[in-house]
């Protein structure tokens, strides 16, 4: 089975290039994008405006070829990439929440943005906490890595 999705837009952020990215929003804090979403899409985007977050998938359009075992940004220890936020993945999507200050039309103004600019945008979902927050009993290899995911920045290793 091939499934295909197209872009529904473009994420526009200060991240020319891979390296110096903040590897999660929560080091991206106060960083601000926009999202432009294509035209045919505006509809969509009726009563996004009430959420103060949103989820973005986008794809990694950077990456070059899949690796099943990475060396992430917060150990220096190869992992498998289903235990990881590693962009070289068979399916490079990403995933984002961020904080959406406004919505002008076809775009999105947001903060906390941790993606290259020119992105190619997949979907939008609002981000509810009900929903989407969950208690964790465990972390797995980054339980060393508390409290230091602000400080991290993206090097070229997953081109």
């Amino acid at each position: 089975m091939e499934i295909s999705y197209r872009p529904i837009g473009i994420v526009h952020s200060p991240f020319e290039e891979i390296a110096g990215v903040p590897i999660q929003p929560t080091g991206a804090s106060g960083i601000r994008g926009t999202v432009e979403v294509f035209p045919e899409f505006t509809e969509g985007l009726k009563d996004l405006e009430g959420f103060s977050h949103v989820i973005l998938l986008y794809h990694f359009h950077r990456v070059q070829e899949p690796k099943l075992t990475v060396t992430p940004f917060m150990d220096s220890l190869p992992h498998g990439v289903f235990s990881t936020r590693a962009p070289k993945r068979p399916n490079p999507i990403g995933l984002s929440i961020v904080k959406l200050l406004r919505v002008e039309q076809n775009v999105l103004y947001i903060e906390n943005v941790d993606i290259i600019d020119g992105t190619p945008l997949l979907d939008i979902k609002p981000y509810v906490p009900e929903f989407d927050q969950h208690p964790a009993d465990r972390v797995g290899w980054l339980e060393q890595a508390k409290g230091h995911v602000q400080s991290k920045r993206s090097d070229d290793r997953f081109r």
